[in-house]
């Protein structure tokens, strides 16, 4: 298992043996909400970290002054730093918030490396990292996480420690990395167990106070420091259930808190320059190739869509949904997917996405109940993209899922209300990392929903996430599950597995 370094314990290597430049006057650790990798490629990865005094601090600025800031880098084969690869100089400037971006490029593919970064004396914890294998490599197993929804005032975050305890090769995120709503905006059953800062994030200060409030939890530094991650905004990034230019609330001027929340998103996440925000928007669908094993599509259910139909929520007889016009990721974006998947040669094609993509009526007996939030909410247009699927000769499509707070494992079918309707893929949906507190597992409900649903082949409402072992054989998903949250220390256990033969668009 990789345990990260604290500075003090190889200060020493750094101080001596690396060449990196004297201190000068930050007057304490400004590494406090702990550094990160993503976005991997065959040959290089992003290294992030952002610097702040006191994440709380007022303005959003972490407690740092007004000036940038020189932050010297390493990147090494070992842990010890004995055999660095990459150093360099990166500048945290106070008008981005303190952060840090660096694109290493030129390493070697498949490989494992450790990094850290160093400011006026003060020293980073080690992240581990790696990179994605060659296209023309060997087909090695795969490890990956899938997580989501991690309301901070709603529980612990045990699921990120237990994540990082798997030891990953990559984490996918899909979206609710944090949330905007002020303190008790937003309350689960069992109450909070801590507190957002205050009111609800509107202007950029708000939401890079809330993102370093985050980042402060030393769980989720962990599950950052173990692996790259993959990451993609859903609605609570900006706001609830927000579509496209339309503000869920009605707020006023709606473009600028969208500018703010997209450019406090990518301040703190580990991301290229391709997904620097222009304003209100921001490009986060985008494909990652790891060698010939897997190809990740992930796409953005929130930028492009329609309003969703009949003013939302659970809704029954609602007729606007079905219409053939309504879309929810945009003609531009799903002619990018369908001509991804066309053009892949990887033995699985990995989908991330935010929103239950299989039909789920909530509704026992006659008649149907369905969430206008989700793709039920835009039924001809997910037709159209199952069709695609199957059209597209893509191997294996396995769609990977966040939003509902509960684990599902499904089959997606071109005709949900035929049960001999083809299957064209399966949907792995994990549960929510904190968001509605402590979980629980109710036999009755459970049992109907999968009655009415029969597509549906698990749920569980407990807190966790999913683990994925890729082979080119099968995929192999254990849904991890947490039986408490407002209370540190929970274990995690395999609440089930699910096996994807390669070939098979279902699950055994």
């Amino acid at each position: 298992m990789f345990l990260s370094v604290a500075a003090a314990g190889t200060g020493g290597l750094l101080l001596t043996g690396a060449g990196l430049g004297p201190s000068r006057t930050l007057a304490r650790d400004p590494f406090t909400l702990g550094i990160a990798s993503g976005d991997p490629s065959k040959d290089g990865v992003v290294l992030w970290t952002r610097l702040a005094l006191d994440p709380l601090g007022a303005n959003g600025r972490g407690g740092m002054p007004v000036r940038d800031v020189d932050v010297e880098w390493q990147l090494a084969t070992d842990e010890r730093f004995s055999k660095v690869v990459r150093k360099g100089t990166e500048s945290a400037r106070w008008k981005e918030a303190h952060s840090v971006h660096v694109e290493v490029d030129g390493l070697e593919p498949g490989r494992e490396y450790f990094y850290r970064f160093r400011a006026e004396g003060h020293l980073s914890p080690t992240g581990r990292t790696r990179t994605a294998p060659s296209a023309v490599s060997s087909s090695a197993p795969l490890t990956f996480a899938v997580a989501a929804c991690a309301h901070y005032e709603h529980g612990f975050y045990t699921a990120y420690r237990r994540l990082a305890e798997q030891d990953p090769e990559l984490v996918v995120h899909l979206g609710d990395y944090m949330y905007e709503y002020g303190p008790q905006g937003y309350t689960a059953l069992g109450g909070s167990v801590r507190q957002h800062t205050w009111g609800k994030c509107a202007t950029l200060a708000d939401y890079r106070m809330r993102h370093a409030q985050y980042k402060s939890d030393t769980d989720l530094q962990a599950a950052h420091a173990v692996a790259p991650w993959l990451v993609a905004f859903d609605d609570h990034e900006i706001e609830n259930n927000w579509a496209g230019d339309v503000s869920s609330s009605g707020a006023p001027a709606f473009a600028r808190r969208r500018a703010n929340a997209f450019r406090a998103y990518y301040e703190n996440m580990p991301l290229r320059r391709t997904s620097v925000p222009g304003g209100a928007s921001m490009r986060v669908h985008r494909r990652v190739d790891w060698g010939p094993l897997a190809r990740f599509h992930l796409l953005d259910t929130r930028q492009f869509r329609d309003d969703q139909a009949c003013e939302d929520g659970l809704r029954s007889g609602c007729d606007d949904r079905l219409a053939t016009g309504r879309t929810l990721l945009g003609e531009d974006q799903r002619r990018w997917l369908l001509d991804g998947l066309a053009s892949s040669g990887a033995r699985w094609n990995l989908v991330g996405q935010q929103i239950l993509m299989a039909q789920r009526d909530s509704k026992v007996g006659p008649g149907t109940e369905v969430n206008m939030d989700s793709w039920d909410g835009y039924a001809a247009e997910r037709t159209r993209l199952l069709t695609g699927f199957r059209d597209s000769g893509a191997a294996n499509p396995v769609v990977l899922t966040g939003d509902a707070h509960m684990h599902h494992a499904a089959d997606l079918r071109l005709d949900f209300d035929d049960p001999d309707s083809p299957r064209v893929a399966v949907e792995l949906v994990t549960s929510s990392i904190a968001s509605d507190g402590d979980g629980y597992r109710d036999e009755g409900r459970i049992a109907e929903t999968v009655a009415e649903n029969p597509h549906i082949s698990y749920l569980d409402q407990r807190r966790g996430y999913i683990v994925c072992r890729v082979t080119p054989e099968e995929l192999r998903a254990d849904f991890r599950t947490l039986d408490y949250i407002s209370r540190r220390g929970a274990p995690a256990k395999t609440g089930a597995r699910f096996t994807v033969p390669s070939g098979q668009a279902s699950l055994t």
